[in-house]
């Protein structure tokens, strides 16, 4: 039956459709078929996750050959939780690139663009499911090589440096990553993230496997663009076209993140290395430098897709101090945040889309006005930045107050408070913008400008709406988030 290899389907679909889009060169033709492949893709990891909920993990065999011997892959509740995130965001970015993309890409490669992103996606959804730490490295530098391609797609040529800095970044995070598995592997003999966490364990005092964990965890938070090593976040959101950083903030980061926790509660899962090492100190100081350097940074800046960049960095933070917190409730609030800021912060990049079609800039000074002129669309990015400050009834709240909960469990009255101060500093960047929007005259000479198309506006809608929906009825997405840290720590802490 079909439904016994759905799980390699979710790969080969968007892989095999990829060159199918540099074949057919039509632009209008490649964007069909890059929507309805991501509908597919959304459908199938809605399915693996219902399999997964009512049967347990899903394993498959490539090829026939038995783990460790053979590559497989594995779906359990956290893998079918990060598949639902990125194929869900990949079906409403699809829609929205139409006319997205055709304002800020040149039209004889809109096709290039759409075989990209297909590639980009296929990445991810490989770095998700595979259960070999070395095929997560081939699945890493897939999702990374398309998105050098997409970042530096747009007219603005600064993204062609930001693309070639992310390339620096990447390759170096790369190394670093493919170097830990390679030690792990002379350490042990295996490749098989399953197998690996039952062999570490016997050899987890060695320095070569303490290495291992070292330039692993180094090599993917330059991935997922922890401080210090974010530098090659912000421009990239900032320059690339606008349907790009999209896709990249509510996917990319997250993935990476998925990664780090399959390393650090699978692979070194039986050694409790958190602990055994202490590696969990510096983590989380380093999420609570994020926290509030990435807000604070936020505050100043003029180009308004580069300030949700930075807030980027703020949440990748409190991602990672849930996830530091080593406990079912602290990891809970880290996943379920996964989820939350690939909504609130996919809508809020989707309403810079539609402002750069209406009026050509990102630039605060630009949108004097747009209160009035683009009601919805500003109306959206109101309802976001609520969002993102963790008002209650938002997605941003169940995801702070999980944090919190999960710092007073542990008696951190300390991290508790920082959680709640770095929180309202997003009220200060977030205001910024409302004044500028809703209590300035637009600028003298500007033509009128209408409110954004219905064909950008109802992605963005719906993703901004999710972020409601599931503030609302915040146990559905906590309840999976759960189970998923559960399974991964066992529920002893």
């Amino acid at each position: 039956m079909i439904t016994d290899h759905l799980v390699v389907l979710q790969i080969i679909i968007p892989l095999m459709a990829a060159p199918l889009c540099v074949f057919i060169r039509n632009a209008n033709v490649t964007w069909a078929l890059a929507t309805i492949i991501s509908w597919i893709c959304l459908v199938i990891s809605i399915t693996l996750m219902q399999q997964v909920m009512a049967t347990g993990e899903i394993i498959y065999e490539l090829g026939g050959w038995a783990a460790p011997w053979g590559i497989e892959y594995r779906v359990d509740m956290l893998n079918a939780w990060v598949l639902v995130i990125v194929t869900s965001v990949g079906a409403m970015v699809t829609p929205y690139a139409k006319l997205s993309a055709e304002k800020e890409i040149d039209n004889d490669r809109l096709y290039i663009f759409y075989a990209m992103l297909l590639l980009c996606e296929t990445g991810l959804l490989g770095i998700t499911v595979t259960g070999d730490a070395f095929n997560l490295f081939v699945f890493l530098e897939i999702s990374a090589l398309s998105t050098y391609v997409l970042i530096s797609m747009g007219k603005d040529r600064r993204g062609l440096t930001a693309a070639y800095r992310y390339l620096i970044m990447g390759t170096l995070g790369a190394t670093f990553y493919i170097t830990g598995v390679g030690l792990l592997y002379m350490q042990t003999g295996s490749l098989n993230i399953a197998d690996l966490g039952k062999l570490i364990p016997d050899v987890a005092d060695s320095r070569t496997v303490q290495a291992a964990l070292a330039f692993m965890t180094v090599g993917l938070c330059v991935k997922l663009a922890l401080f210090p090593l974010h530098m090659w976040l912000p421009n990239a959101y900032a320059f690339a076209p606008s349907v790009v950083t999209v896709f990249l903030a509510a996917t990319a980061t997250k993935v990476a993140v998925y990664a780090l926790v399959r390393v650090i509660f699978t692979i070194f899962g039986g050694v409790d290395i958190l602990e055994a090492v202490q590696i969990s100190d510096v983590l989380i100081a380093m999420a609570i430098v994020a926290m509030f350097g990435g807000s604070a940074v936020a505050i100043y800046q003029t180009n308004i897709k580069r300030m949700l960049a930075y807030s980027s960095l703020a949440q990748i933070g409190y991602m990672i101090l849930g996830l530091s917190m080593n406990s079912v409730l602290g990891v809970s609030a880290g996943l379920v945040h996964l989820f939350n800021h690939a909504m609130m912060k996919g809508g809020l990049f989707m309403v810079m889309g539609c402002v750069v079609y209406r009026i050509g800039s990102a630039k605060l000074g630009d949108m004097a006005g747009l209160g009035k002129q683009m009601p919805v669309t500003m109306g959206a990015f109101v309802l976001g930045g609520l969002s993102l400050i963790g008002v209650p009834l938002t997605v941003g709240f169940v995801s702070k107050w999980a944090l919190l909960q999960a710092a007073l469990e542990k008696g951190w009255w300390p991290i508790a408070v920082l959680i709640v101060i770095s929180s309202l500093m997003a009220v200060v960047y977030i205001w910024r913008v409302v004044e500028v929007v809703y209590f300035q005259a637009a600028p003298a000479g500007r033509v009128a400008v209408k409110e954004a198309p219905l064909m950008m506006m109802i992605p963005m809608l719906t993703l901004i709406g999710a972020a409601y929906y599931f503030g609302i009825d915040g146990t559905t997405t906590m309840d999976i988030a759960g189970r998923a840290a559960e399974s991964l720590i066992g529920g002893l802490k």
